[in-house]
């Protein structure tokens, strides 16, 4: 797997690694990145396994979640050559992703801003809702479309115009990856009390179509924390940093990072 880095603008405060979610890939969080690195921080990211470029076009999604997990702990591996306090930012699958990471292992994290994760979701491929009554006859290898617009991850005329046609964002998977899908985000959101006690702020929107908000913050208060957030954000879709409101958004996210590196001793501008 290919990380990038993009350094700071200034002075660095921090490193970010980031984590998308199913189906899409790096460059969607162009904006984010940039923005980043103009506040001060280094942010490290890659596409996860058999997601973006250098995929083969028509390929359904197969991937072993171990697989997953073992791009998130390479990031923050990646980021420890800095010397400087580590965030995690993921998002949906990636968010459930770097869950599970940071509950098996101790690793030197700061924070961890979550934007809605997936444990439970809303949105279902219709060629299994149809046939659930002969279930048996669908084969783990057999390719399905879990029918993921960009417009049902975000509301932003801008970024929908922008993506309908990103031919890096797919959405065809095996019935079997779908299965075990469900088996990893069931496991997760019943995983009590086994994250590290660090901090985290946990975004959800409103009106996301993908993923039951509910579950993010029954997980959030099933593990022992002292320090945490949620926010839920009013009239907003799945994909929180794509939307209209992500400046918005940002600045909360900044605000969660600079009071977590005060508490930790460090002087932040």
């Amino acid at each position: 797997m290919a990380l990038w880095k993009w350094e700071a603008k200034v002075q660095p405060k921090a490193v970010i690694v980031l984590v998308h979610s199913a189906y899409e890939h790096h460059l969607r969080y162009a904006w984010l990145i940039e923005q980043w690195r103009t506040a001060g921080y280094h942010v490290i990211m890659g596409d996860l396994p058999g997601h973006g470029r250098g995929v083969p076009g028509g390929q359904p999604h197969h991937e072993p979640f171990d697989e997953f997990e073992e791009s998130v702990k390479l990031g923050i591996v990646v980021a420890q050559e800095n010397d400087l306090p580590i965030f995690i930012a993921a998002h949906g699958l990636g968010a459930t992703i770097a869950m599970n990471v940071l509950s098996k292992k101790a690793y030197p994290i700061a924070g961890a801003i979550f934007t809605s994760p997936w444990l439970h979701l809303l949105k279902t491929p219709s060629k299994l809702s149809s046939a659930l009554s002969g279930l048996h006859q669908l084969t783990a290898a057999m390719k399905i479309d879990h029918g993921i617009k960009i417009g049902d991850l975000t509301r932003n005329p801008d970024v929908i115009e922008s993506e309908k046609n990103d031919p890096f964002y797919r959405t065809q998977i095996t019935v079997g990856w779908y299965h075990e899908l469900q088996t990893y985000m069931r496991k997760t959101a019943l995983g009590k009390g086994k994250f590290p006690d660090i901090p985290v702020l946990l975004h959800t929107g409103e009106r996301d179509r993908i993923a039951d908000k509910e579950y993010a913050k029954r997980w959030l208060k099933g593990q022992e924390l002292k320090d945490f957030s949620y926010k839920e954000w009013s009239g907003c879709s799945h994909d929180l940093f794509q939307e209209p409101e992500r400046e918005d958004i940002l600045a909360a996210t900044d605000f969660f990072i600079r009071s977590s590196l005060r508490t930790l001793g460090y002087v932040v501008n």
